[in-house]
C-alpha cells in the first residue's frame, strides 16, 4: 500500500513535480493561441499553418492518450512521465528555435506524443504514491494548483509575446522540465499495475491518430479543393472504420467497444463532443478576434480571457456538490446553453468595442455555463460505467473532448468562409467570427438537447471525480485509474 505522507518533505516533492509536469502540458495547450497573430506575422503563415499550429498539437495528444496512460501502468509511471517530460521539453525547444511554419507544426506533433506520456501519470502518480489517507487532499491540492496555473497561463502568454517574443512561449517549458525530472527521479516512487499484460494497442492508436490527421487536413485544406483533399478525406474515413474494426476484434484494446453499451456514457461523450467542440473553436478565434479586430496586444487578450477559468477555479467545487444533490440532467441542460448564450454575446465584441460593456458580461456568462456542466460532466462519466474503468472512461472522455476540439479548429475557419489570408484583414476576420460564433452556439444547444433527453442520475454508489477544482477548458479533467487495493 503507498505509505507517503502529504505533509512529509517527500509528499511536497511529489505534489510539485506532478503540478509542474501537467501544468507544462496544460499552458501550452492554451497559451499558444494568443501567440498565433505574431507567429503568424514572423514566420509568414497563412491561417492554414495557424491551426495546423494548434492541431498538430492535439492531434498526437488525443490519439495516443490512452496509450500513454497504458504505457505508464506498464513500464512504470515514473519512469514514463519523466520520458514525456523530456521529451515535451525537447519538442518544446525545436518549436522555439524553429525558422519557418513547417518545423513548428512538426515540432508541435512531437509535443503532442510527450504530453500524451505525462497528462495521464501526473494523476497517477499521485493516487499510487500518497496515503489512502491524504491521498484526496492531495488530488485537490494538485487540481487546485492546476487551476491557477491555467488561470495565469494566457496572461504569462501574453507577456512573453509581447515582451522576449513568442518563441519564449515554448522556451520557457525547458528549465521548467530541469526543475521537474531530478525531482520526480529523487523524491518520486516508482509505480505500476502489476496486472497490466496483453501486447499494446499500437496499431489502434496509430489509427486513431492517423483518422483525425487525414480529417483535420482535409477540413484546413478544403477551401482550396482538388484530389488531395478529397483522397485524405476518403482515407480518414476508412482509418476511423479501420480503427473500430481493430478495437471490436482485439483482445486487449486500447478503447473497448463495449464501454460504449453504456447509453449514459454514450450519450454523455456527445455531449462532450458537442461542449468541447464549441469551446475549441471559441477560444482559438477568441485570441484571435480580440488582437486582430479589436486591436488588443496579446497580454491584454490573454488577460482578457482569464475569467472564464478564475470561473471556473473558484466554483467548480461547488458546482459539483450541486449536481450530486439534484443528479446531472439540469446541469448538463442547462450549462451548455449558458455557454451559447456567452457565444452569442461575443457577437457584439467588434472594432472599438468595450471590455467591460461588450467582452466582459460574455466571458462571465461563458464561464459560469462551463462552471455548470464540467464538474457534472465528469461525475456523470465516472459514474455510467463500473468503478474498475472510471480511469478508461475518463481517458476516452477526455481524448473525445480534445478530438472534437481539433475538428472545430480545422472546421469552423471552412464553415465560416474565412480565407487564408482572414486574420490579416480586420473586416473579414469579423464577419467569419460572427458566423462561426452561430456554429458554436448551434453545437452547444445540440449537446443541452441530449443532455435533457437521455442523460439520468447516475447510482448513489458510483465513484466521484477527485478533480474538481479545475481550470483547464480545453478538456475535462483526467480522473487517474483508480487503486485496486481501494476497492478490495
Amino acid at each position: 500500500m503507498p505509505d507517503v505522507r502529504l505533509a512529509s518533505p517527500q509528499g511536497k516533492w511529489i505534489l510539485l513535480t506532478t503540478v509542474l509536469g501537467s501544468s507544462m502540458a496544460m499552458l501550452d495547450s492554451t497559451v499558444v493561441n494568443v501567440a498565433l497573430p505574431r507567429i503568424g506575422r514572423d514566420l509568414d503563415a497563412n491561417l492554414s499553418a495557424l491551426q495546423w499550429t494548434v492541431n498538430a498539437y492535439m492531434v498526437t495528444l488525443a490519439g495516443l492518450i490512452l496509450l500513454g496512460g497504458a504505457l505508464g501502468d506498464r513500464f512504470g509511471r515514473r519512469k514514463v512521465f519523466v520520458v514525456g517530460v523530456v521529451w515535451f521539453a525537447l519538442a518544446s525547444l525545436l518549436c522555439g528555435i524553429a525558422p519557418n511554419a513547417g518545423v513548428l507544426i512538426a515540432a508541435r506533433a512531437l509535443q503532442g506524443v510527450g504530453g500524451a506520456l505525462l497528462t495521464p501519470g501526473s494523476l497517477a502518480l499521485i493516487q499510487a504514491s500518497f496515503h489512502p489517507d491524504d491521498r484526496g487532499r492531495a488530488v485537490g491540492l494538485w487540481s487546485g494548483f492546476g487551476g491557477i496555473g491555467a488561470a495565469v497561463g494566457p496572461f504569462v502568454g501574453g507577456w512573453l509575446v509581447d515582451g522576449p517574443g513568442w518563441r519564449w512561449v515554448f522556451l520557457l517549458n525547458v528549465p521548467l522540465a530541469l526543475v521537474c525530472v531530478p525531482v520526480a527521479l529523487r523524491h518520486v516512487p516508482e509505480s505500476g499495475d502489476q496486472q497490466a499484460h496483453g501486447r499494446f494497442d499500437v496499431l489502434g492508436a496509430v489509427l486513431g491518430a492517423l483518422a483525425l490527421a487525414l480529417v483535420t487536413y482535409a477540413l484546413i485544406e478544403a477551401g482550396g479543393g482538388g484530389a488531395v483533399v478529397v483522397v485524405s478525406a476518403v482515407a480518414g474515413l476508412a482509418a476511423a472504420v479501420a480503427f473500430v474494426v481493430v478495437e471490436r476484434r482485439r483482445p486487449d484494446p486500447m478503447m473497448p467497444l463495449d464501454i460504449f453499451a453504456s447509453r449514459q456514457f454514450t450519450a454523455v461523450n456527445l455531449v462532450t463532443l458537442c461542449v468541447y467542440a464549441a469551446l475549441g473553436g471559441f477560444f482559438f478565434l477568441a485570441a484571435l478576434q480580440l488582437q486582430v479586430v479589436v486591436g488588443y496586444s496579446a497580454l491584454a487578450a490573454g488577460t482578457a480571457l482569464l475569467p472564464t477559468t478564475v470561473l471556473m477555479l473558484l466554483l467548480s467545487a461547488r458546482s459539483g456538490e450541486l449536481a450530486a444533490r439534484i443528479g446531472p440532467r439540469i446541469p448538463l441542460t442547462v450549462g451548455p446553453l449558458l455557454c451559447a448564450a456567452g457565444m452569442l454575446m461575443m457577437l457584439r465584441v467588434g472594432p472599438g468595442a468595450s471590455y467591460v460593456a461588450d467582452v466582459l458580461p460574455a466571458l462571465v456568462v461563458l464561464g459560469l455555463g462551463l462552471v455548470t456542466l464540467v464538474a457534472p460532466l465528469t461525475a456523470t462519466v465516472l459514474g455510467s460505467v463500473s468503478v474498475v474503468r472510471a480511469g478508461l472512461a475518463s481517458g476516452i472522455n477526455n481524448a473525445a473532448a480534445r478530438a472534437a476540439g481539433l475538428i472545430a479548429v480545422a472546421a469552423l475557419p471552412l464553415l465560416a468562409g474565412m480565407g487564408e489570408e482572414a486574420y490579416r484583414e480586420p473586416a473579414a476576420f469579423d464577419t467569419a467570427f460572427d458566423k462561426a460564433m452561430g456554429w458554436c452556439a448551434g453545437a452547444l444547444v445540440v449537446g443541452s438537447v441530449i443532455a435533457a433527453a437521455v442523460v439520468r442520475r447516475p447510482p448513489p454508489d458510483c465513484k466521484r471525480p477527485e478533480c474538481l477544482r479545475h481550470g483547464g477548458v480545453t478538456a475535462p479533467p483526467l480522473e487517474g485509474e483508480p487503486v485496486r487495493k481501494r476497492l478490495g
